[in-house]
């Protein structure tokens, strides 16, 4: 794992082809994480998961840090901005892990692909930048989707569904605050950040809110920290070694994934209203995304 500053990358098809395998493996590991962030709710609270999440990416941040040569790449000019950027992170991860355990797997997953529509939305008011006819009309059809998707379970899961919002909302802030640090900083300062903030900041929550936990339990939330780091860690590498935009497509693979565990493992049918609501997301996503991750807008959020 390294900085997309610090190795050469491959390019063309072999680049792509490696990168759709990295993006689809962190795919995987995203949907294990989650999964695993349901089946550890009765031993473990969202602010164990969270600290333990936050330690995972410090911890293989560091590793990365000493490998790339040392410490001093962590010396900034812009610990306000990384600061701000670890903070956001912490709400996200929070919200993203409370959703994933109130909502069915496939709902949730589908939630998560709507921060590339909050990008588009917000872009505008934000940054200035002159949004076409065409980005609107992927994003309006993006949040019908939405409202196909939740509108079965919408009584039974308002909480949830306004939770994987927020928490897609949040994504769609760090995708800016991304594209800020990035033009200044390299990707394992960045990810050394994060993990020191949210780490610092969960540490006294989950402190305050600990359960006792079996080794068996500790190893298996330990577990889902680990999977989620080294997912975004894949997720880096996968955009450094290919294009962006042909790499679009491939995290939507993780509805899927999550569709498949959430029948076999907790009795979960996707609906067809989900499905549709799920397709209709996942087209407009696609749009967006391929048009903003040629102008460097869109990037790893989490």
């Amino acid at each position: 794992m390294t900085s997309d500053s610090d190795t050469a990358a491959p390019s063309g098809a072999a680049g792509n082809l490696r990168g759709a395998l990295l993006l689809a493996f962190a795919a995987v590991l995203f949907t294990a994480e989650t999964t695993l962030a349901r089946v550890s709710a009765p031993v473990a609270n969202e602010a164990q998961i969270v600290f333990f999440r936050s330690a995972a990416q410090l911890v293989v941040s560091v590793l990365v840090i000493w490998r790339m040569g040392g410490f001093s790449r962590l010396v900034t000019a812009r610990p306000v901005l990384h600061i701000t950027r670890g903070l956001i992170s912490l709400l996200t991860w929070w919200l993203y892990y409370i959703s994933f355990r109130i909502l069915d797997l496939a709902l949730a997953t589908t939630l998560t692909f709507t921060t590339s529509l909050f990008v588009v939305a917000l872009a505008a008011p934000l940054l200035g930048e002159k949004v076409g006819r065409a980005r609107w009309i992927a994003t309006i059809v993006g949040f019908v989707g939405i409202a196909v998707a939740v509108g079965p379970s919408a009584d039974a899961s308002a909480t949830g569904i306004v939770i994987g919002l927020l928490a897609a909302a949040c994504g769609a802030a760090i995708v800016f605050l991304n594209r800020i640090l990035g033009r200044t900083e390299n990707t394992a300062t960045i990810m050394t950040w994060i993990g020191l903030v949210t780490t610092i900041g969960s540490a006294p929550v989950a402190w305050y809110l600990w359960e006792p936990l079996a080794p068996a339990d500790i190893a298996l939330v330990c577990l889902t920290g680990l999977l989620g780091a080294l997912g975004m860690w894949l997720t880096i590498e996968a955009y450094r070694v290919g294009e962006a935009s042909a790499l679009a497509p491939v995290p939507y693979v993780r509805f899927v994934i999550a569709a498949v565990i959430g029948m076999a493992l907790f009795g979960e049918q996707p609906g067809p209203m989900l499905l549709l609501g799920a397709a209709l997301i996942v087209i407009a996503s696609f749009v967006a995304v391929r048009h903003e991750m040629r102008k460097g807008l869109t990037a790893p959020h989490r």
